[in-house]
């Protein structure tokens, strides 16, 4: 588990995507001469990361980095892309009717008993929203201890809220609408959430501008869980081993966070 919060407000922030490789650390690229072609699977249903665009084409930030690991491993002339339902994915990489899934599902103890996985390529992690009229001295979480703090109720956020942040008045909603609704009619001064839901709705027309993101992020492998990264089957090491190389290098050179401003101009960190 890490815990790891940025101190600033997110307004005021270079919204830059952190390093997940160690720049001192050199993944070998393995000889992929003798691949036929590599596959990979996605779904439509999940934007920003995969949707189709008002021409009926696959986009979204997970098939963008697809394309790019592609280039990068010199292979794009022998790299697909296919959209299947989420609920197919499994079986399909099972069957070898793909060879990688990029789709944003989240690694699990069994999921790891029967697909192999890369390194994380992006972590979603948690924020703060404070409305602004809310009457909170200072400028870190600490700040909102005593204050009602609105979060979904059964979720890892309010697992984690309660972990992390025990001085604040946790107040559950049954859902997300309802916890934004109470936030922005002043009947809590902030809520704790997803990042990347709470970035979005705070640059869009539906928050009527009454809200800011606050402190963090907050990453949380306990939680939140591993971040997103490619299942790939189990047999799979050599591809396993290039997919990895080929993110190293996308985050080194930088290209991995120019898909990200891409997709995130407001930035989750």
């Amino acid at each position: 588990m890490f815990f790891c919060p940025f101190l600033a407000f997110a307004q005021q922030a270079t919204p830059n995507l952190p390093l997940l490789f160690d720049s001192r650390e050199r993944l070998a690229k393995p000889d992929l001469s003798s691949l036929v072609r590599l596959r990979f699977l996605t779904t439509i249903d999940f934007p920003p990361f995969n949707f189709t665009d008002q021409n009926g084409k696959l986009a979204g930030f997970n098939i963008d980095l697809a394309r790019e690991v592609c280039n990068e491993l010199e292979i794009a002339n022998k790299c697909q892309i296919q959209a299947l339902p989420f609920a197919d994915l499994n079986a399909a990489l099972a069957a070898s009717q793909g060879d990688a899934v990029i789709a944003g599902i989240a690694v699990s103890e069994e999921l790891r008993r029967q697909f192999a996985f890369s390194r994380p390529y992006l972590m979603l992690p948690a924020r703060f929203v404070l409305n602004l009229k809310a009457p909170i001295k200072g400028r870190d979480a600490s700040a909102l201890a005593d204050h009602p703090v609105g979060v979904v109720k059964a979720t890892a956020h309010e697992a984690m809220l309660a972990a992390y942040f025990p001085k604040v008045k946790a107040v559950p909603f049954d859902n997300k609408d309802a916890l934004l609704a109470a936030l922005k009619d002043g009947k809590v001064d902030a809520a704790f959430a997803d990042s990347l839901q709470l970035s979005f709705w705070v640059s869009s027309p539906a928050s009527s501008k009454c809200c800011a993101l606050f402190d963090g992020p907050y990453l949380s492998e306990q939680f939140l869980g591993e971040g997103m990264t490619i299942m790939l089957r189990q047999k799979d090491d050599v591809l396993t081993a290039a997919l990895d190389h080929a993110l190293a290098a996308l985050s080194r050179s930088g290209r991995l966070q120019e898909i990200y401003l891409r997709y995130f101009p407001y930035g989750l960190y």
